[in-house]
C-alpha cells in the first residue's frame, strides 16, 4: 500500500544536482570540495575579483563592474563562466550543458538562476560568452580553476587546516596534572569544580594514593604534567606555511604579498606581478570572446587602473628616451628608425 495519500511527488524545474551544488556555493575547487574555504583561497579569490572588477572596458557597456567581478569569482573558484547575451545585457548561467563540434561549442543549454527556481533556455554558441581558463586539449570547452591543477597542494592545505583546528577543538590544551595530598571525596570533587572553570581549561587532580597505586613513589616526581600537545614536532608551521605558499604562487599571487613582514616595494611588486601575468592576460580572454560575440571591437585593460607598473621606471625610461631622441636629431639620424633598430615600434 501506497503510505501517502497522493501518489504524486513534485520538484523544482532546476535540476536537483544544480541545486545541490548550488548550495555549497561553487563547484569543487580543491580536492575535497572545501579548500576553497580557506583564508588563503578567498585573499586570493578577492585579488582577482576586485582587480577584473576595476579594468577599463572599452567597446561594450554590458561588461559591467558587477559583472566582471562576478567573472573573476567565477574563474578562480571554476574555471570558467558563461553568460547569455539576452537583449541589452549579460545574464549569468549557473548551470549549462553544451554540444560541440570540431571541439568548439555550437549550442547550449543554460540554467538560469531565478528565486523560485532555475528557468532552463536553449542558446547558441553565437548567443553566449563562454569565458575559459586552464583547458586541457582533451577538453577544450571545459576551464578548470587553479585548485583543480593543485589537487594535491590544495588537500594538503585543507588537511592541514583541518586537523589544526581538530586538535584545538578537541585536544587537551592546557590540561594538566596536579599531584595534591589525599582528601576526602568532597573536598577533591570540590578541588575539581574549582579547576575546572578555568577558562576552559580542565586540570585532572592527582592524589598521593593514586600515585602509590600506579607504583610511584609518592614523594618522587611531584610536580605537574601538562598534557597540552606538542605540535612542533609535527612541523605543522611550516607545512602549513608552504601549503600557503603554493596555493598563492597557484593563483598568480607572490608568497611575498601573504608575508607578515613584507615592506612597501614588495607588495608593489606582488600587484604587478598578479595583474600583469594573471590579470592583464584573463581580461585579453574576456576582450576576445566579447569581441566575436558582440560584434565589436572589445579591451579590457587592467594594469593601468590597478596602477600595476613602475612609475619611477616609466619617468626614468621616458628621461632616457626623450635624451635618445634629441641625440638622434642633432646627429641627423631619423628616430623612428632608431627605435625600429631595438624593436620599439610603439
Amino acid at each position: 500500500m501506497w503510505p501517502f495519500k497522493r501518489k504524486e511527488e513534485t520538484r523544482a524545474a532546476s535540476s536537483f544536482t544544480a541545486e545541490v551544488m548550488r548550495l555549497r556555493e561553487n563547484w569543487i575547487a580543491g580536492a575535497s570540495g572545501v579548500a576553497e574555504l580557506t583564508a588563503t583561497v578567498q585573499t586570493c579569490v578577492s585579488l582577482w575579483e576586485q582587480g577584473l572588477s576595476l579594468a577599463e572596458v572599452k567597446g561594450t557597456p554590458l561588461l559591467d563592474r558587477f559583472t566582471l567581478a562576478m567573472i573573476g569569482r567565477s574563474l578562480a573558484l571554476r574555471g570558467e563562466v558563461v553568460l547569455w547575451l539576452r537583449g541589452d545585457r549579460l545574464v549569468p548561467a549557473s548551470d549549462w550543458d553544451l554540444s560541440t563540434r570540431d571541439g568548439r561549442p555550437r549550442a547550449y543549454r543554460l540554467t538560469i538562476p531565478e528565486v523560485g527556481g532555475g528557468a532552463t533556455f536553449t542558446a547558441l554558441a553565437g548567443e553566449v560568452l563562454h569565458i575559459r581558463i586552464g583547458a586541457d586539449a582533451a577538453q577544450p570547452w571545459i576551464g578548470s580553476a587553479p585548485l583543480r591543477r593543485a589537487r594535491l597542494t590544495a588537500g594538503l592545505l585543507q588537511a592541514v587546516e583541518t586537523a589544526l583546528s581538530e586538535t584545538y577543538e578537541n585536544a587537551p590544551i592546557g590540561t594538566q596534572i596536579v599531584p595534591l595530598p589525599d582528601s576526602d571525596s568532597d573536598d577533591m570533587a570540590a578541588m575539581r569544580a574549582a579547576f575546572r572553570g578555568r577558562r576552559g581549561s580542565v586540570l585532572v587532580v592527582e592524589g598521593v594514593a593514586q600515585a602509590t597505586a600506579a607504583g610511584q613513589h609518592p614523594q618522587i616526581g611531584q610536580h605537574p604534567d601538562d598534557l597540552t600537545p606538542d605540535l612542533s614536532k609535527a612541523m605543522t608551521k611550516e607545512t602549513l606555511d608552504a601549503a600557503r605558499n603554493a596555493v598563492s604562487g597557484a593563483f598568480g599571487v607572490l608568497p611575498g604579498l601573504l608575508n607578515p613582514a613584507t615592506t612597501g616595494p614588495m607588495v608593489r611588486e606582488a600587484q604587478r606581478h598578479l595583474a600583469q601575468w594573471m590579470l592583464q592576460p584573463i581580461a585579453a580572454l574576456i576582450a576576445e570572446e566579447a569581441s566575436e560575440k558582440l560584434g565589436t571591437a572589445v579591451t579590457l585593460d587592467v594594469m593601468t587602473p590597478l596602477q600595476a607598473f613602475d612609475a619611477g621606471g616609466r619617468a626614468r625610461a621616458m628621461s632616457a628616451i626623450i635624451g635618445a631622441m634629441v641625440q638622434a636629431k642633432e646627429a641627423g639620424i631619423d628616430p623612428a628608425q632608431a627605435l625600429k633598430l631595438v624593436d620599439w615600434n610603439e
